[in-house]
């Protein structure tokens, strides 16, 4: 799979990503379908549609387009007035309440506007470094109106997939009524017919596996369990609408246009709206070819093949394309149920799993979910593996049809609870699955984005690490204005360098209080003074920090005494034990400092009864 293959490439010392470059593959094969076409006669009949469809058709159908979000937004344009009037509201950012309505209308008019403004919106939300925070808040709540498409269309683009097969041939199963309905998609649950259901390019390892990797999960399994996969064959199936291409490329065309009359203004210069807007574009293209999606599930269960914390459906890539994603259905509980209904005894390690994902992900893969909200984690329920002790070749564990599958039965036994608004009930019955021996584990769904750091943004990313963990504010605040997307813009550097130094400050004098430092808050904070002096920031940056505040939020809500930096001292370990000679060798000391200092804060924290008990029993510097 091409998708696949671009994340496997080198970046060959440049700052590209391997989703950059899987976008470019996409882009390259429609240049290449174009360029390939019949010879003769046909050739001559393509390159006259194709003429009339660029020059005339589509010039035609984006000036309708234009006309009809015209009718959309100049109401809007014309009711801005509205948020000089009204009362300020303190519990609402201190806004007007004229101004929050005309939020709520720009939010109403951006869902009638379809899928381009839909996905505008929800990416601004996550923008607080660029809007008011009450605007990112209303604008979160956008959700699509879109109506599903028709079932023929369904049958026609899955039946292309599968070359043809007719669609009677290809599923078992095939619930007719949507999953959900999105602004450019909209799934089905489905059950492939027993010939197409086994995964053909399975992550079965026929090797015998390293002795290393071999202790390292009889040592799980007997100390946190390891869990079974899920041998479902049950599919999600995603498609595409049909002509949603179209409309996303005249949507974006338009807005590109309004972007650089508004650059004109040179109050909002420091925005870089055609900057913005083409980010946007890129990041709306990644979601019009599935098999991106596809190859980032892929990359993901490799990355968390040998951990315990989180599970990602199998993607079938054999039956994906551009318009069609095949994936394992994912069989879980959502874990905004869990945030609603409390997670009993196991909502530490809900919450501990989520955040451990997370961090090895940032920290360890430089490969993160862009979209982790409570709708796309599920959780799911697993018995422990009897630990594995045979060694050679042939005497591994089952196929994974083999295994028998647990979790249905367990999810069986909570749905009834789901909805009920009666929290003893639901956490009397998780009890008593704790009792039976079973464990929790995170599923991850929807990886259509995710965020990587190029090799200049993570070393601004590490260089801030160090700044913050080495308590000097005014370097990190320097650090954020010098290195943004447009320095020259930054209002009063040294003013916004003392703000980052006072609230440092803050944080240092905090520190030792276990779960009293809410990284949400902070990073909430810091996005405020970053809008207010104008410090752009690059767009996978800020993703990373929308994740941190989406995580913790998540995961106090479960756990309100969760330290993420404690969280993170495991994995920068690990990072440590693995990586840290290779970093040293080029003298990047950036992860060891933070590393340092968090064994530092890690060791403060401890008691006096710790300590004493330590010195009692000669545990510092025993004599052996």
């Amino acid at each position: 799979m091409a998708e696949q293959q671009a994340y496997q490439q080198d970046n060959g010392g440049t700052d590209q990503t391997g989703e950059k470059r899987m976008l470019e593959v996409s882009r390259s094969e429609i240049k290449k379908k174009v360029a390939e076409d019949d010879r003769g006669i046909s050739r001559v009949w393509h390159t006259v549609k194709l003429v009339v469809d660029i020059y005339i058709w589509e010039p035609i159908c984006t000036g309708i387009r234009f006309l009809h979000l015209a009718a959309i937004f100049v109401p809007v344009l014309l009711a801005v007035p509205a948020i000089w009037v009204g009362k300020r509201k303190p519990d609402r950012d201190n806004e007007r309440s004229g101004t929050l309505w005309w939020y709520s209308f720009l939010v109403q008019s951006m869902e009638w506007a379809g899928p381009a403004f839909i996905k505008l919106g929800q990416w601004a939300a996550s923008r607080s470094d660029i809007f008011p925070n009450e605007m990112c808040e209303i604008m979160s709540k956008l959700h699509s109106n879109a109506p599903a498409h028709s079932m023929s269309d369904t049958r026609r683009i899955v039946s292309a997939a599968f070359e043809g097969r007719d669609f009677a041939d290809i599923f078992e199963e095939f619930d007719e009524k949507p999953l959900g309905v999105g602004a450019i998609a909209q799934v089905y649950k489905a059950k492939l017919k027993a010939d197409l259901a086994a995964p053909r390019d399975t992550d079965i390892v026929n090797e015998p596996p390293q002795l290393r990797h071999k202790v390292v999960r009889n040592v799980e399994a007997v100390i946190k369990s390891s869990p079974k996969r899920v041998p479902s064959t049950y599919v999600a199936v995603k498609v595409l609408h049909p002509r949603v291409e179209r409309t996303v490329r005249r949507d974006l065309r338009i807005m590109h246009f309004f972007a650089s009359v508004l650059n004109i203004i040179p109050t909002i210069e420091w925005l870089s709206l055609p900057d913005e807007v083409a980010q946007f574009g890129e990041m709306m293209k990644l979601q019009l070819d599935l098999r991106i999606e596809a190859a980032n599930l892929a990359k993901f269960r490799k990355n968390f093949k040998d951990r315990s914390t989180a599970w990602f459906p199998f993607p079938y890539t054999d039956f994906t394309t551009r318009n069609v994603l095949v994936e394992e259905y994912a069989q879980g509980i959502p874990l905004a149920d869990f945030m609603e209904n409390g997670g009993g005894v196991f909502q530490h390690d809900i919450a501990s799993e989520g955040l451990d994902a997370f961090l090895r992900m940032l920290l360890i893969d430089n490969f993160v979910h862009a979209d982790l909200h409570p709708g796309n984690i599920m959780v799911r329920f697993y018995q422990s593996d009897e630990p594995n002790l045979k060694f050679r070749k042939g005497h591994g564990s089952k196929h994974p049809q083999e295994q028998n599958d647990v979790t249905e039965q367990v999810l069986a036994r909570l749905r009834p609870y789901r909805h009920r608004k009666d929290p003893a009930a639901w956490k009397a019955e998780l009890a008593k699955i704790d009792h039976e021996g079973f464990r929790p584990q995170l599923i991850f769904i929807d990886t259509g984005l995710v965020t990587e750091l190029n090799e200049t943004n993570r070393k601004n990313f590490l260089d801030l690490f160090r700044a913050v963990a080495e308590f000097d504010g005014y370097k990190a605040g320097n650090l954020m204005c010098e290195r943004c997307r447009q320095p020259d813009a930054v209002l009063d550097k040294d003013v916004f360098a003392l703000k980052m130094q006072h609230l440092v400050l803050g944080v240092k004098s905090r520190t030792l209080a276990l779960g009293n430092i809410k990284i949400g808050d902070i990073l909430q904070e810091v996005l405020g003074m970053v809008r207010g002096h104008h410090v752009r920031l690059e767009g996978d940056f800020v993703n990373v920090v929308i994740s941190i505040l989406l995580l913790e939020g998540i995961g106090r809500s479960l756990n309100p005494d969760m330290d993420l930096l404690s969280s993170s001292l495991p994995i920068l370990r690990q990072l440590s034990a693995q990586s840290g000679t290779e970093m040293a060798k080029h003298g990047d000391f950036s992860m060891l400092v933070v590393w340092m200092g968090l064994e530092t804060r890690r060791f403060l924290q401890a008691s006096i009864e710790d300590v004493e008990r330590c010195v009692k029993y000669d545990l510092l510097a025993p004599n052996v």
